[in-house]
């Protein structure tokens, strides 16, 4: 089970996707077994071999039966490392390694398939450093993620044979800090000596003030006075309607009391009221001013066979 593979006794298994995290887990594993295990990695292993008369190294391979103490320790170191490593890849990796026999070898094959050749490990190394040159702290993020962010691009450059020191994580960390840690940089970089502060030193600081200043609740805060400003706004236009809509009607009804007056005076007057309801359009409003109706007359004529003509019109038609 994979649940099985975080007990000492089982090796990290890789997968074609996660080398940089596998290569670390291994290495304290076969650690871990004996000192001599890693160093057959590291060094490698020979078959042993019989010698001359003279004591020199000869082609013909010596059975196993005539190996010296300190071959089969050798040979053993080598098996130990070579069973952790076929042991710790899929299927897929398997298959790249199934013939080696001794562990170096394997180890290798494994490091070049990721890590590449030395151009290609240049050209990642390249990547790498612009991508940690351009990281920067977003307004919305918290400290502890974007310290996590650094540090997987750190990972990768160690697994590329290339540490980052604890100096320049701290400077890449106070320099890309949102605004709102600009006094708390000054703080730090008054008060502590950068060259020899740790990286996670300065993240628990940062965290604490983080903390001390409570930003995500500012953030809530933020969008519950967006929301309030909203309803606001929404309000004064609702008065701003309303407001025209009155002036509108005294308008109106001015017009039609000067079309009564001058041409139509046999024209019946009808009532419109306009009312608008105070409590469910706005809040806050004097219900004096709103509460009285707004009467619209609206003229209803009358048909021009009903209206009579006027003298002078009969006349002419005459």
């Amino acid at each position: 089970m994979d649940k099985a593979r975080g007990f000492v006794n089982i090796p990290p298994l890789l997968d074609g996707s996660n080398y940089d995290y596998w290569k670390s887990r291994m290495i304290a594993f076969l650690k871990s077994i004996d000192n001599k295990t890693w160093k057959a990695v590291l060094k490698g292993w020979e078959h042993p071999v019989a010698l001359d008369k003279d004591g020199n190294k000869t082609n013909v391979l010596k059975s196993e039966e005539e190996w010296t103490t300190a071959e089969d320790e050798s040979s053993l170191a080598n098996s130990r490392a070579l069973n952790a490593i076929l042991n710790g890849v899929d299927k897929n990796m398997f298959r790249m390694i199934k013939q080696c026999t001794v562990a170096k070898v394997a180890w290798e094959i494994l490091k070049t398939a990721h890590e590449g050749t030395s151009k290609v490990k240049s050209l990642r190394l390249q990547f790498l450093s612009t991508k940690f040159e351009n990281l920067k702290m977003m307004e919305d993020e918290n400290i502890q993620d974007y310290y996590l962010n650094i540090l997987d691009i750190a990972n990768s450059f160690d697994s590329l044979g290339e540490k980052i020191s604890d100096e320049k994580l701290v400077r890449k960390i106070l320099r890309s800090l949102p605004k709102r840690f600009d006094m708390k940089v000054i703080a730090i970089e008054e008060a502590q000596d950068i060259p020899s502060m740790k990286a996670d030193e300065l993240i628990g600081s940062l965290q604490t003030f983080e903390l001390a200043n409570g930003y995500k609740k500012k953030n809530i805060a933020f969008v519950s006075n967006t929301n309030e400003e909203d309803v606001q706004c929404d309000m004064e236009t609702d008065e701003s309607i309303l407001d025209a809509l009155v002036r509108l009607g005294k308008e109106f009804n001015k017009v039609l009391e000067m079309i009564d007056k001058k041409s139509r005076p046999n024209v019946q007057n009808i009532s419109f009221n306009i009312s608008r309801n105070s409590d469910s359009q706005r809040r806050d409003i004097n219900k004096d001013e709103y509460s009285n109706h707004v009467t619209t007359l609206i003229g209803r004529c009358k048909s021009d066979k009903d209206v009579p003509k006027r003298d002078d019109e009969s006349e002419s038609t005459k």
